[in-house]
């Protein structure tokens, strides 16, 4: 990138300058800093770090803080997670550079540094010769990366999930978003509750078992445990020559939960055969071999920690994932969507009745699913 482009992708000299002042109070190695944005995220903004002489990269990336409105709590959670899995793989033999993220810390010695403007910033390795994908091409890459995430969770199962913030309360509370929906339908500010009278109607009929899993948790039968909240396929990196998964980013949304809620929302977003916002209903169903490559996976590596409890209620996480995306696109519909983006009108409606209809699918082979994890 010369020096007119890098302008144009910063916003300007000003902007560089600003970055590059935000860069050197990290611990980085000395010599020349070449800063180029980096990947599609719509969350926190993405720069690709180089110095002069180094061959690794670094990742700098501002905390979006209308999101994350505690990024300290966010950076805690992630570098005491990071550091308890760095010692595990060490234990195991592996290579924690690039089987875990690695926070470069501030000159001050925090995981973060803010700039004159009360922005929040932050550093990791970059892990090279890595690779994503949004969706599977097989069930053989989605079942790597049940692995994955399976080693994610059996390396943290010593760690105290309590001792985390809770950085999004009520993030998988399924029978609170429930409350949100019914709230948002009695104001109906739109005036839109009219074309979503059966959606609702749907989502309120599955009201009795919406709290399976938060009740599993009170009365102690399913254990908190340490959960990565977002175990979409596009954050696990894999190995560009091997196709071997190895790596586990994006740890925002760590925080104390239940192991269902991780594998129900990969199952939710790998073994759809649709788009999320898909609008054809009739493309939309459930992947069978999908969901037990991932289940073989993922148990493969988490199973043996689990209790016979946990391991059913892992198709429930399917379930309610599903269902409570549902009841958030359409409960967001009719409070005139403001928390997620929009690209049309009624984007929020499509996305809820894509889900509703997912959901429909799971309850179809409910009997099977429950069998590709038995």
């Amino acid at each position: 990138m010369n020096g007119k482009e890098s302008r144009q992708a910063y916003g300007g000299e000003s902007m560089e300058r600003e970055l590059l002042q935000v860069v050197r109070a990290f611990e980085l190695p000395e010599g020349e800093i070449r800063i180029e944005p980096f990947g599609n995220g719509h969350i926190n903004r993405t720069y690709a770090v180089s110095v002069e002489g180094e061959k690794h990269r670094y990742i700098l990336q501002l905390i979006n803080h209308h999101v994350f409105q505690r990024p300290d709590q966010v950076q805690e959670n992630i570098l005491a997670v990071t550091s308890h899995l760095r010692k595990k793989i060490r234990e195991e033999g592996g290579d924690p550079e690039r089987e875990t993220m690695r926070v470069i810390p501030a000159r001050d010695g925090k995981p973060w540094t803010r700039d004159g403007e009360g922005q929040w910033w932050r550093v990791f390795l970059f892990v090279e010769e890595t690779e994503s994908r949004d969706l599977p091409d097989s069930p053989e890459v989605f079942s790597r990366c049940g692995r994955a995430f399976g080693r994610f969770q059996r390396r943290l199962e010593d760690f105290p999930a309590e001792n985390l913030h809770e950085t999004i309360p009520n993030f998988h509370n399924t029978p609170w978003r429930m409350e949100q929906l019914e709230d948002a339908a009695r104001r109906d500010p739109e005036g839109r509750l009219s074309e979503v009278r059966e959606e609702l109607d749907f989502c309120l009929r599955r009201a009795e078992w919406a709290g399976k899993l938060t009740e599993g948790l009170k009365a102690g039968v399913l254990p908190l445990r340490v959960t990565h909240n977002d175990t979409k396929l596009n954050n696990v990196l894999l190995d560009r020559k091997t196709g071997e998964a190895l790596c586990v980013v994006d740890l925002d949304t760590v925080m104390p939960g239940l192991l269902a809620y991780d594998f129900g929302e990969a199952i939710r977003t790998g073994a759809s055969t649709a788009p999320e916002d898909e609008q054809n209903l009739s493309r939309i169903g459930l992947s069978l071999p999908m969901v037990r490559a991932y289940a073989g996976g993922f148990l493969a590596e988490a199973g043996a920690g689990m209790s016979p409890e946990e391991k059913k209620s892992l198709p429930w996480g399917a379930r309610l994932m599903t269902l409570e995306n549902g009841v958030r696109f359409l409960t967001d519909y009719l409070d005139g969507d403001h928390y997620f983006a929009v690209h049309r009108p009624r984007h929020n409606l499509e996305r809820a009745r894509a889900q509703l209809t997912l959901l429909k699918r799971m309850e179809e082979c409910w009997d099977e699913m429950q069998a590709a994890v038995e």
